[in-house]
């Protein structure tokens, strides 16, 4: 697909990507795992610069899970010293493109090297209006919820917050999301049928799309691919096909 496939009265507000595949990517090739991440830095600029043109007003980039933690430390030394390159190498890309960088997750947990630097790009993007690029760093929907309830059990000691105050909207005031839309598109690469602990409350209606793409080979036209499908699909939630028709 190509940009001009795309109607740009119905973009997604929001869209979240699952970047899956680049250790197979790697391994493709003959090379160790860290490789395939060293080459994923070209699809995350093409996703971002097609989620500007399509009009979209929220990425969200699943950059590094908690569950992450767990792989050998070899990887996770290199990933960290990979996060430090790409900030370095696409703040001018994000500035080009009138873009805000924020982040979502246990933060404190990256190493302080990378925390400074990351931090440097939000500083500078801040007044970017086109579009939010979100990075979920040690990010898993579990420890999300797990924190919101803390808060929310904290409110309620406090005397703030009486329990039959808690409702939907009570709870997604104490999200790491809460400034945020829910997601209206996801997309996950690499082939794999799930979320892996991402954004669970957030993505109670939205829609999935699953691509056989590994990562390091996603672009434009990918990301294009995706909007188009989202497109052709009727968002009901909870409603009838002749319902929504009839609102339209």
């Amino acid at each position: 697909m190509k940009l001009e496939d795309i109607d740009k009265s119905r973009v997604p507000q929001h869209v979240a990507i699952i970047m899956d595949g680049n250790g197979r990517w790697a391994q493709k090739q003959s090379h160790k795992r860290i490789f395939g991440h060293q080459n994923a830095m070209t699809a995350v600029r093409q996703a971002v610069e097609a989620a500007v043109a399509t009009g979209v007003k929220y990425l969200t980039l699943y950059t590094f899970s908690t569950e992450n933690w767990n792989r050998p430390q070899e990887e996770i030394d290199g990933l960290m010293e990979l996060l430090i390159k790409a900030v370095r190498d696409e703040t001018k890309t994000l500035m080009d493109n009138n873009v805000k960088l924020e982040t979502i997750g246990e933060t404190e947990r990256i190493p302080e090297r990378s925390r400074l630097k990351l931090q440097e790009c939000i500083n500078e993007t801040a007044g970017n209006t086109a579009m939010t690029l979100v990075l979920a760093l040690s990010y898993s929907s579990r420890w999300e919820i797990a924190k919101a309830l803390r808060g929310v059990c904290n409110d309620a000691r406090q005397g703030k917050l009486q329990p039959e105050d808690v409702n939907e909207e009570t709870l997604r005031s104490y999200l790491a999301t809460r400034n945020y839309p829910d997601p209206d598109l996801l997309i996950r690469t690499g082939g794999e049928l799930r979320i892996s602990n991402f954004l669970l409350w957030q993505m109670a209606y939205t829609e999935f799309y699953f691509s056989e793409q590994l990562w390091p080979d996603f672009r434009h036209e990918d990301f294009y691919d995706a909007v188009v499908d989202y497109q052709n699909r009727q968002r009901r939630f909870g409603k009838t096909g002749d319902q929504v028709k009839a609102s339209e």
